[in-house]
């Protein structure tokens, strides 16, 4: 039986594009093996930084040393932005950006049936498509993104106990620093029906808790005919779908209208997840203003009190912030850094700049470099203070009881008896005993351990009779 891996790198909507191939290579019949045994492994790349670069490279390489006899399918952020650098790596057979990634698993079945019947793998599927040969690697990307969408993949319960829905595509910002626009393209949106025909499946397969996702999520229905908002379409999936829990993942500052906050309120604690990420970057209005982000420090700081006021101090607030962006002096640093000590964040994604070739960063890092020791110093600072939040508020929550779902559990800690979890809030808990993934319990908060993960057990009191049937086992 032919066979593929695949490895995801970069943010949930990457992992969305993954994890559709994975399931429409296993309809196709296909067997989902280790990376050291797959006739094919698929590099789903990211390229937000250098680092995402080398780390993706590094994993060809290691695919190379592992097994040998694999072809290697890169695809993603990176296949689009620099496909012919790909293309020249020893063992990649085929390189298809995101204008492509559609064709992925077409690609990849091709190529695995191929080898099976050990043929050649050249020539592959539509001809027409291909947009040139590099050395033995063929390359599919162009600017059009005309095939992006990987549209009829079930989403169901699996490996991913939490797994993404991604309902929106590509971004119309042009912040700085940012090489999305050109790896992704113009903002797309996921039809409503078919979201929710998403949903539903998903349901009724048994999921529990499902993941929105997107490049720009807030932006989802804006260049649909009919003009919809992304608050429309949650309100209609928490009211009609039956969809035990959904949470929505990173949203733009600007994009938290009064009417997706209001679901908070409406729904925050039932089946919406009380779980808020408001990608930051700066907290310096200057810096902002260079970055070219559509939002202020005290605008940011508006719709995160708006949050907290609709669903309460249980809500998780994450953010991301980069330092040492082109210019950023030690007073810039500094108003970031009170900023974010102002405000009550559950955790933090920190980063440095990045400059990313073909975006205006790239010359102004060139014009005005931070120091690399200016920049490790800012980051230590920050990641200081994140730590100090993050242990507040997990803090806040001991002796409580919180709404939780089971996670597929390491041998390891299962072994001691003990079942990974992750809280509607976005905390990640140790429950006593053994549960199955994809079940959803109350967890009474015990106490944490010395790294601060916290520690429950059920609160049989609130257990279902389902849920105090594992727990007497």
């Amino acid at each position: 039986m032919p066979s593929f891996y695949v490895e995801n790198f970069g943010c949930r909507a990457a992992r969305a594009d993954g994890e559709a191939v994975s399931a429409r290579l296993r309809a196709e019949g296909l067997a989902e093996l280790a990376v050291s045994e797959a006739d094919v492994v698929v590099v789903n790349t990211c390229s937000v930084t250098a680092e995402a670069d080398r780390d993706a490279r590094a994993f060809v390489r290691k695919t190379r040393r592992i097994n040998p006899e694999a072809k290697v399918v890169v695809t993603g952020c990176y296949a689009q932005r620099a496909p012919q650098e790909l293309a020249t790596l020893e063992g990649v057979a085929a390189v298809v950006g995101n204008s492509h990634k559609g064709l992925v698993p077409e690609i990849v079945k091709e190529i695995a049936q191929k080898m099976e019947r050990g043929q050649e793998h050249s020539p592959l599927i539509s001809p027409a498509s291909l947009l040139a040969v590099s050395s033995s690697a063929q390359i599919w990307a162009d600017d059009r993104f005309a095939h992006s969408y990987i549209e009829d993949a079930q989403v169901m319960p699996g490996l991913q106990t939490r797994p993404n829905l991604k309902i929106q595509e590509g971004c119309g910002n042009r912040c700085t620093f940012c090489v999305i626009p050109t790896t992704r393209g113009a903002s797309r949106s996921l039809a409503a029906a078919k979201v929710l025909a998403q949903v539903r499946g998903f349901v009724a397969a048994g999921g529990k808790e499902l993941v929105l996702s997107g490049i720009n999520l807030g932006r989802w229905g804006r260049d649909l005919p009919e003009n919809r908002s992304l608050a429309g379409l949650v309100r209609e999936i928490l009211s009609e779908t039956g969809l035990p829990r959904l949470r929505l993942s990173s949203i733009e500052p600007m994009d938290w209208t009064p009417e997706l906050i209001a679901l908070m309120r409406d729904f925050g604690g039932s089946n919406l997840a009380r779980h808020a990420h408001l990608p930051l970057q700066s907290g310096s209005d200057s810096v902002l203003r260079r970055m070219h982000r559509r939002y202020r420090p005290w605008h940011y700081q508006q719709k995160v009190a708006a949050l907290l006021d609709a669903a309460g101090p249980e809500l998780a607030l994450g953010a991301d912030v980069m330092v040492g962006f082109p210019g950023e002096s030690e007073a810039e640093f500094r108003e970031t850094y009170d900023f974010v000590a102002s405000l009550p964040f559950a955790y933090l994604h920190l980063f440095p700049f990045s400059p990313r070739p073909g975006t205006r960063g790239w010359e102004l890092h060139r014009q005005s470099p931070v120091a690399a020791q200016a920049v490790t110093e800012r980051m230590t600072a920050l990641r200081d203070l994140a730590a100090g939040k993050s242990l507040s508020f997990r803090s806040t929550f001991l002796g409580r009881t919180l709404p939780a779902i089971t996670l597929h559990t390491p041998a390891q800690l299962a072994a001691q008896g003990r079942t990974s979890a992750l809280t509607g809030n976005y905390l990640p808990v140790e429950v006593a005993g053994s549960f199955p993934a994809n079940k959803l319990l109350d967890v009474s908060i015990q106490g944490s351990d010395v790294a601060g993960t916290l520690l429950g057990v059920i609160d049989i009191g609130m257990a279902t009779e389902a849920t105090a049937n594992y727990v007497l086992q």
